[in-house]
């Protein structure tokens, strides 16, 4: 069964820089898009970022230029690599798994839709 975990999250200052892993098991991280999505408090879930398994990726235009997705499909591994990091950046970060047959699964900002499975999510929380 397929199945996602994150981890890395935590607190940092304003202007530090974080990276949370998503751990894929069960599957071949390869046969996958992986999207990253972020729930605020008191926010709807959001779309942050997400790749492909042929590298494309694409940002929400509030992390671009700050945040960078990266897999490493070898270890079944993804990154979310976030710097300059603000306030605004705090909530419940998610991974999610889902099939690229899926024609928009990764060709713009993420929706939740096409994203099957879900990891628990990790808080990342960021003070000014």
């Amino acid at each position: 069964q397929l199945q996602l975990a994150e981890s890395g999250g935590g607190q940092v200052q304003a202007g530090g820089s974080l990276k949370v892993t998503c751990v894929v098991s069960g599957f071949a991280s390869h046969h996958f898009a992986i999207g990253w999505f972020r729930q605020a408090p008191g926010k709807e879930r959001e779309g942050v970022s997400c790749i492909t398994s042929s590298r494309t990726a694409h940002y929400a235009d509030s992390v671009k230029g700050r945040f960078t997705v990266s897999r490493d499909d070898a270890q079944n591994m993804v990154y979310l690599q976030m710097n300059s990091l603000k306030p605004e950046d705090t909530g419940v970060y998610y991974c999610a798994a889902g099939l690229e047959s899926y024609i928009d699964i990764c060709t713009g900002v993420p929706r939740q839709g096409p994203y099957a499975r879900w990891g628990q999510g990790t808080q990342v929380t960021v003070s000014s």
